[in-house]
C-alpha cells in the first residue's frame, strides 16, 4: 500500500501533469458551473413532502374535491381594541374589495361579507352582514355586533370574542407552473394592500400570515442563508485559518479549493435537475466547512516537512511527501463523507435528499481538487517552514497524558457516554412548522399575533363521506356530523369548528320566522336540500358552498381550527376524533387531513426511514475500515468512537431542549461519515507507525497525536465554527441541524482523543 501511495504521489507530482492540473481545472470547472442558471427555486412547504407521501395524497385529494387550501390573511387590530365601528368596518370593506383583486384569488371571507340569512315573511333573505358603514347608526352597528358574536360561522374563525381584531381570510388558487414567479407576485399584492388601507386608516395595524405568506418565508429565509450565512461563514473561516495556519498562500489555496468544489456542486446540481429548498439550500455551507478538512491536512504536513529557506525542489519533496501519507486518508475520509451524506436519499424529505446529493458532488470534487489541484499550485506559491513547536510540544503533553491516564480516562468516558445516554428518551419527536421560522422573522411575529387572538395555521379537516349521492341531505348523516362537530367544540385544543350543519340549522331557525327554538337540523330529507338550494341561490359568485360540499353532494369538509400544538398533542387529538366516530356515528372515520397534519407525520416517517438508513451507513463505513485497515478487530472497535458522539449528543440535547424535530432526524446518517473522519486520519497513523516504525501501542499513540492530532484539532474547529455559523439562520431545521452537528463533532474528537487510543492500547491493536 505504501509503494502505491509513493507512486500515486510521485505521479500526481509530475512536472507536465501539475500544470495539465493548473490550466485545466479551471476551465473544467467553469464548464460545469454553467449549469448554475439551471437551478431552480422552490419554498412551497409542498417539497418536504414526496409524491408518494400519504398525507400529501389526501391532502391533494381534499383540494381536489374542494378548493386549493393556499390562503392569505389580514390581521385587522384598531387601536381602541373595537371593531365593531364604523372606520373599522369601513377599513374591513375596503380591504375586502380589493383582496378580490389578489392575482389567483378564489374566494374572500370577512366580518363585512359574511352572507347572513334572515326571514321577511315567507322570503329567505341573503345580504353581507354590513352594507354601507359609513351610514350605519350606532344601533346598527350594536345590532351587527350582537349578530355576529352569535355566529358560530364567525366566531373564532374570522372574529374572536372579545371582538378586539377581525380577519379577512383570502383563499388563493395558484397554477403552481412557476411559483418562484407567483409566491413573490401574490405576496407583492397583499402588500400593497397593505400599505393602501394602512395609509386611509391609520388607526389600524394589519399583520399578513397565512400559507402564501409562510411559502414566502421561507423562500426569504432560504436566500437569507446562501447569501448572508455564506460570507459569514466564510469570514470565520479565514479567521480561523489565518491564526492556525498562519500563511495567506496556503489560506488562499484552500479557499480556491472550496469554492470551486462549491461551483462544481451548483453546477452539476442544475444540470441534473435538483431544486434548490430551504433546506437544501446549506449544502454550500455544508461543503464549505466539510470540504476544508482535506486541504487542511494536506498543507500542515505540507509545512511540517518543508526546511528552512525551501526552494521549489524543497516545496516538490514536502508536498509529494504529504500526498504519501495523506493520500489513503483523505480518500477514506471523503469516501464516508459521500456515503454518510449519500443515506440521505433514504430519507422521506426530498430536500433532504437534495441537500445530501448537493453535497456528496461538493466533497467528490474537493478531494479530486485538494490531491490534484492543490499541491500543483502549493508548489508554484511562495512557502515557508512553519515552526510547530507549540504545537508539537502540546501533543506530546497531550499523548503523554492519554498514555499515562488510560485507564481512567477509558472508564470516565465509559462513564459519561452512559449517563447521557440515559437522557436520550428524554427527546420528544415535535415539529411546529410555524416554529420553523425563528422571532426575527416579520411572518412568525405576525402569526404568533394571530395565534394569540385567533388560531389560524393549525387546521385538521375531516372529508365525512355519506357513501351515496345527496347523502349530506340525509337527516341521520346530518346529526352525525353535527355531534362530531359538537364532541370536537368540547376539546379543549380546539378553537372553532366549520361545518355545513351550522349553516343548515341558521336556515331551519330563519324559515321558520327566526324562531330560536328551530335552531336545530332539519327533519326530512327534502327539507335541508331545498334550504340548500334556496341558500346557494342566493350567495353571491365566489362566496359558494364549494369548499364545503363535494359536487355530487355525497360528503362534506368539517375543519378544525385548533391550537399550536405538539405532534404528541395533534396526533392525540386526531386518534380521539377517530375513535370517537366509530363508536358513535355511522360515518366512516378516516385520518384528518391538512398541512398541519402532514408536518405531524413527517418527523415520525422520517425517524423510521432514517433509523434504516444510519444502519446502511453503519455497515458501509464498518465494511470500509475493515478493508482499508486490514483488521476485522481494529476496524469494528474503532466504530465505537464514532458512534458515541451522537449518543452523546442526543443525550445532552434532551437535557437541554427535550425536542427533536425534522431535520434533526437526518443528522445522525449525516454526520456518522464525517466524524468517522477523525478517526481515520488518527488509525492511519497509528498503524503506520505499528507497521513501518514497529513501535509499540503508547509509542504508536504518541506517534499518531504528533503527526494527526493538530490537523485534527483544527478540522474540527473549523467544522464546529462551520456548523455554528448555521445557527444564526433564521429557518430552525437549519439552525436545529447545525447546533446538533457541530455538538456531534465537538464529541467525535473528545473520543478520538480520550477514548480510541485508550482502547486501541487496550485491545493491543
Amino acid at each position: 500500500m505504501e509503494n502505491l501511495e509513493r507512486r500515486i504521489a510521485r505521479w500526481i507530482m509530475g512536472h507536465h501533469r501539475r500544470w495539465w492540473f493548473l490550466v485545466f481545472t479551471p476551465l473544467v470547472v467553469l464548464m460545469l458551473a454553467t449549469g448554475i442558471r439551471n437551478l431552480e427555486f422552490a419554498g412551497n412547504y409542498r417539497v418536504f413532502f414526496s409524491e408518494d407521501n400519504p398525507q400529501l395524497q389526501a391532502f391533494d385529494e381534499l383540494e381536489k374535491t374542494y378548493t386549493q387550501d393556499d390562503n392569505i390573511i389580514f390581521l385587522l387590530i384598531p387601536e381602541n381594541d373595537q371593531v365593531f365601528t364604523r372606520e373599522t368596518l369601513a377599513a374591513v370593506q375596503d380591504l375586502t374589495k380589493a383582496a378580490w383583486k389578489i392575482p389567483y384569488s378564489l374566494r374572500v371571507d370577512s366580518l363585512t361579507n359574511f352572507q347572513h340569512t334572515e326571514a321577511r315573511g315567507d322570503k329567505l333573505i341573503v345580504r353581507s352582514l354590513v352594507g354601507n358603514p359609513e351610514e350605519l347608526s350606532e344601533e346598527a352597528i350594536e345590532r351587527i355586533r350582537k349578530i355576529a358574536l352569535a355566529e358560530p360561522l364567525l366566531v373564532g374563525k374570522l372574529l374572536p370574542k372579545t371582538a378586539k381584531v377581525t380577519l379577512v381570510n383570502v383563499a388563493v388558487q395558484m397554477p403552481r407552473q412557476n411559483e418562484a414567479r407567483e409566491i413573490p407576485e401574490v405576496v407583492a399584492a397583499a402588500r400593497r394592500i397593505v400599505d393602501d388601507i394602512a395609509f386611509l386608516y391609520p388607526h389600524l395595524k394589519i399583520r399578513l400570515s397565512g400559507m402564501v405568506f409562510m411559502n414566502h418565508a421561507f423562500s426569504v429565509a432560504a436566500m437569507d442563508d446562501l447569501s448572508l450565512l455564506m460570507f459569514v461563514s466564510l469570514g470565520v473561516m479565514v479567521v480561523v485559518l489565518v491564526l492556525l495556519l498562519r500563511n495567506i498562500w496556503g489560506l488562499f489555496a484552500t479557499l480556491l479549493v472550496i469554492t470551486l468544489s462549491i461551483l462544481v456542486s451548483l453546477g452539476i446540481g442544475g444540470y441534473l435537475g435538483i431544486p434548490f429548498t430551504p433546506p437544501s439550500a446549506s449544502a454550500p455551507l455544508i461543503i464549505l466547512t466539510v470540504a476544508l478538512a482535506n486541504s487542511v491536512h494536506i498543507l500542515v504536513i505540507f509545512y511540517q516537512g518543508l526546511t528552512p529557506g525551501a526552494k521549489k525542489a524543497g516545496r516538490e519533496v514536502a508536498m509529494q511527501e504529504s500526498l504519501r501519507l495523506n493520500l489513503q486518508p483523505i480518500f477514506l475520509t471523503s469516501l464516508t463523507t459521500t456515503i454518510g451524506f449519500l443515506t440521505l436519499n433514504l430519507s422521506e424529505v426530498p430536500p433532504f435528499r437534495d441537500m445530501g446529493n448537493f453535497v456528496v458532488i461538493g466533497i467528490t470534487s474537493s478531494f479530486i481538487l485538494s490531491v490534484t489541484f492543490l499541491p500543483a499550485l502549493m508548489t508554484l506559491l511562495p512557502a515557508r517552514e512553519r515552526p510547530m513547536n507549540w504545537e508539537s510540544a502540546m501533543m506530546n503533553h497531550l499523548a503523554g497524558f492519554v498514555v499515562r491516564h488510560r485507564g481512567r480516562l477509558f472508564g470516565s468516558m465509559v462513564g459519561i457516554t452512559l449517563v447521557l445516554i440515559a437522557f436520550i428518551p428524554q427527546n420528544e419527536l415535535n415539529d411546529v412548522f410555524v416554529h420553523y421560522l425563528d422571532e426575527r422573522v416579520e411572518f412568525r411575529q405576525d402569526t404568533d399575533i394571530l395565534n394569540e387572538h385567533l388560531g389560524g395555521l393549525y387546521r385538521i379537516d375531516y372529508p365525512l363521506d355519506s357513501g351515496k349521492a345527496n347523502g349530506i341531505h340525509d337527516p341521520d348523516f346530518l346529526r352525525d356530523i353535527d355531534a362530531f362537530a359538537k364532541w370536537l367544540r368540547e376539546q379543549p385544543e380546539v378553537i372553532h369548528i366549520n361545518t355545513i350543519t351550522d349553516t343548515l340549522k341558521r336556515l331551519n331557525k330563519n324559515l321558520h320566522g327566526d324562531d330560536s327554538a328551530w335552531n336545530k337540523l332539519p327533519n326530512t330529507r327534502d327539507m335541508a336540500a331545498q334550504y340548500l338550494l334556496l341558500y346557494e341561490i342566493a350567495l353571491p359568485y365566489g362566496l359558494d358552498l364549494n369548499n364545503q360540499i363535494n359536487v355530487n353532494k355525497s360528503a362534506t369538509r368539517l375543519g378544525a381550527t385548533i391550537r399550536v400544538l405538539s405532534t404528541k398533542e395533534i396526533l392525540a387529538l386526531d386518534r380521539r376524533a377517530r375513535e370517537w366516530l366509530e363508536k358513535n356515528t355511522r360515518i366512516q372515520p378516516t385520518e384528518g387531513t391538512s398541512p398541519t397534519m402532514m408536518f405531524t407525520h413527517i418527523g415520525a416517517r422520517n425517524a423510521r426511514a432514517m433509523i434504516g438508513a444510519t444502519t446502511l451507513a453503519l455497515v458501509l463505513i464498518s465494511l470500509i475500515l475493515v478493508v482499508a485497515l486490514r483488521s476485522v478487530k481494529i476496524g469494528l472497535v474503532s466504530m465505537i468512537p464514532n458512534l458515541i458522539p451522537a449518543a452523546m449528543a442526543f443525550g445532552l440535547w434532551g437535557i437541554w431542549v427535550g425536542e427533536i424535530g425534522l431535520a434533526l432526524s437526518v443528522v445522525t446518517s449525516m454526520t456518522l461519515g464525517i466524524v468517522v473522519d477523525d478517526t481515520i486520519h488518527f488509525l492511519s497513523k497509528y498503524r503506520r507507525a505499528r507497521q513501518e516504525r514497529n513501535a509499540t501501542p503508547e509509542e504508536a499513540a504518541h506517534y499518531a497525536f504528533s503527526r494527526a492530532g493538530m490537523p485534527l484539532i483544527i478540522t474540527t474547529l473549523v467544522l464546529v465554527v462551520g456548523f455554528l455559523v448555521l445557527t444564526l439562520s433564521s429557518f430552525y431545521p437549519n439552525s436545529g441541524m447545525g447546533l446538533m452537528t457541530a455538538l456531534i463533532l465537538a464529541f467525535a474528537l473528545i473520543a478520538d482523543f480520550l477514548l480510541l487510543p485508550p482502547l486501541l492500547i487496550r485491545i493491543k491493536a
